[in-house]
């Protein structure tokens, strides 16, 4: 098979997490609508280089990290890898809801189904998506590299990303009203991606079996979380 049959199968298994969250928008009728959708998906796409530009910038000044001994490693996956990738996120994110609000398309497509949904739902629906579509090109880029990796990482990566990419777009939402909440919120975001990393790189079963626990739980409170929020209850 030609290495663009390989890309194309990658990213088809890297976006089955993204489709199967499109399917369930969509049976159970939640006011999300298809371009928001789009836009979330691509937005997370998207963040994907600037992360990746920040830890190159981080890299080529590696021995701030190891010069700091036995924390370097943790600086190394919580710094340069965590919060790198939060970050961009965040970024993307604030430019997405403000485009969205400035539109008001999204709203008024709401509006016409009659319903009556916080922001904080929507926008932290949006950081799950977002998350997602930076796990359908990064699961694609290292499974190019490491086609027996991909499986792994769609059903590992994704999730985490997707429940980071919540906290992260809830954490937009929640900060007009609450800065500080709204930062630790984010930095829960840094602090379960960092994990997740953390245990992939301990040697032995149980370490990952603690990180894919890690990734599926906490994606398991952001979808309770919508779920809630979906039907007007308290999130």
């Amino acid at each position: 098979m030609s290495g663009v049959g390989v890309l194309f199968i990658l990213l088809f298994i890297s976006s089955i997490p993204a489709i199967a969250v499109f399917i369930w928008f969509r049976l159970a009728r939640y006011p999300f609508s298809l371009p928001r959708f789009s836009f979330s998906l691509l937005a997370g796409a998207v963040t994907f280089f600037p992360a990746l530009l920040l830890q190159n910038v981080f890299s080529t000044r590696s021995e701030i990290f190891y010069a700091a001994g036995k924390w370097g490693l943790i600086a190394e996956i919580f710094v340069r890898i965590a919060f790198t990738e939060e970050f961009s996120r965040l970024i993307l994110l604030i430019i997405l809801f403000f485009t969205i609000c400035r539109f008001n398309t999204a709203r008024q497509r709401d509006s016409d189904l009659n319903v009556n949904i916080s922001a904080g739902t929507m926008a932290s629906a949006s950081g799950l998506i977002a998350g997602l579509g930076f796990a359908i090109l990064e699961s694609a880029v290292y499974g190019a590299s490491n086609p027996g990796n991909a499986l792994l990482r769609t059903f590992t990566a994704a999730p985490l990303h997707g429940a980071c990419g919540f906290r992260v777009g809830s954490s937009v939402a929640i900060f007009p009203e609450s800065p500080v909440r709204a930062v630790f919120r984010f930095l829960s975001a840094v602090v379960i991606h960092g994990i997740y990393n953390f245990m992939l790189i301990i040697p032995g079963f149980f370490p990952s079996i603690a990180a894919i626990l890690i990734a599926i739980s906490a994606l398991a409170t952001s979808i309770i979380a919508i779920r809630s929020g979906m039907k007007g209850e308290h999130a």
